[in-house]
């Protein structure tokens, strides 16, 4: 711990891992999770914590458990003692090691490279023709609308996929004007293997779609939702695809994965999730961090919650779990808890974590997430002096910005 009124000194660190950090932690309290540790807990105020880089991710997971928040995040510099003169600074600057210019961010082209992504196997005018076999609700009681889990046999074909990509699903019948209705894209909420690990199926997380007409005030039931939500095991479904490129997970098993979701935009997220945790492959073995932001608007809306909560806790070193449930939850305004708002609260998190070439960040859900996440970064990114667009541009220049919005 560092108390305001301390110089730091530390030995030189010459190699990019064996950086030390200094954390400026606010909010935590005495409790059983932190009795053992070494030095006292402030009840208000702020602590400082050294932190070797090795350890970066485990100490922000730890000051989580504890109800703490990161303030700042600074590098320890080895020449000059880090000066305090307040516990609670007007501006915080996070700082990261400059990265290694020769070590570039490879595109999700390159990186899947010896994948050969599949692309369009299947198209409109000849479908893939595959069986429902699973299809159960996934809001729990007191939730606000209908969202399933479907799973296709797709084992006499050649339709496979990667993690990340979607497919196409043609509803039967013809529209208004009599012509046959047009295919819909969904994101595959399955690993390439399929939910049976025999790379037989693909499965989806699809919500109804239902809303008002705005003349007749009529309730509108989506077409191809509605006939999904509501398909009997055994029934035939028309499958076209896969597609995508944009939102691929990288080989990396070092990588950090910085996942933002709103409803059954976790759908990919789930694919990635069971590739790195609940599928044990000799080719991947995820030893990096995946952190999932989610919105929903009730706890019963929490999507796959047991599965989630589950890897919670049996990889508490290598994924992290954060809800924003807008109609349960009030952000520090009073308002009601969206994920910008979280977004902000972990800014200096995210902020640090994003200076690193191997972090991925990913979207998917509803229109409007990307101007979300803008509310909660930039203004945090304008306090280290950088305009939080031009920073977009870099990251996806260097192939780490994902999105899929709908």
């Amino acid at each position: 711990m560092y108390s305001p009124s301390i110089g730091v000194t530390s030995t030189p660190a010459t190699a990019y891992g064996n950086r030390l950090f200094v954390y400026e932690v606010a909010g935590l309290n005495q409790n059983t999770d932190n009795d053992s540790l070494d030095y006292p807990i402030r009840r208000s105020g702020s602590v400082f914590i050294t932190v070797p880089y090795q350890r970066m991710n485990q100490e922000m997971r730890r000051i989580n458990r504890m109800g703490g928040r990161i303030v700042s995040i600074k590098p320890l510099n080895a020449d000059t003692p880090l000066q305090v003169t307040s516990n609670q600074p007007k501006s915080q600057v996070v700082e990261q090691p400059q990265s290694n210019t020769q070590k570039t961010s490879k595109s999700m082209t390159e990186t899947k490279e010896k994948a050969k992504i599949p692309v369009n196997i299947y198209k409109p005018k000849n479908p893939y023709i595959g069986k429902c076999i699973d299809n159960y609700p996934l809001v729990a009681e007191g939730g606000s609308g209908i969202v399933q889990h479907l799973t296709f046999d797709i084992s006499g074909g050649d339709l496979h996929y990667l993690e990340g990509q979607s497919i196409g699903i043609v509803p039967p019948g013809t529209d208004e004007n009599g012509k046959p209705h047009k295919l819909r894209l969904y994101s595959i909420a399955s690993t390439r293997h399929g939910d049976n690990v025999d790379d037989k199926t693909v499965s989806l997380c699809v919500r109804q779609l239902e809303y008002e007409h705005p003349e007749t005030k009529e309730t509108v039931y989506g077409v191809c939702s509605t006939y999904l939500c509501h398909l009997e095991k055994g029934a035939d479904v028309a499958i076209t695809g896969p597609v995508g490129k944009e939102m691929l997970l990288p080989d990396d098993e070092d990588a950090k994965i910085i996942m933002l979701a709103t409803g059954t935009g976790i759908a990919p997220f789930r694919a990635f999730l069971w590739r790195m945790f609940k599928e044990q492959h000799e080719d991947y073995k995820f030893k990096g961090l995946a952190w999932l932001i989610f919105g929903i608007p009730y706890t019963a809306n929490i999507l796959y919650k047991d599965d989630l909560e589950k890897m919670e806790a049996d990889y508490s070193e290598n994924f992290r779990l954060t809800t924003a449930i807008s109609r349960e939850q009030k952000n520090k305004d009073g308002g009601r808890m969206y994920i910008q708002h979280r977004v902000a609260e972990h800014a200096a998190e995210l902020w640090a974590m994003l200076q690193e070439p191997k972090t991925h960040l990913y979207m998917c859900g509803l229109k409007g997430m990307e101007s979300g996440i803008e509310e909660g970064l930039s203004p945090f990114a304008k306090e280290q002096g950088v305009e939080w667009k031009d920073f977009v541009k870099t990251l996806k220049k260097e192939h780490r910005w994902h999105v899929e919005v709908y």
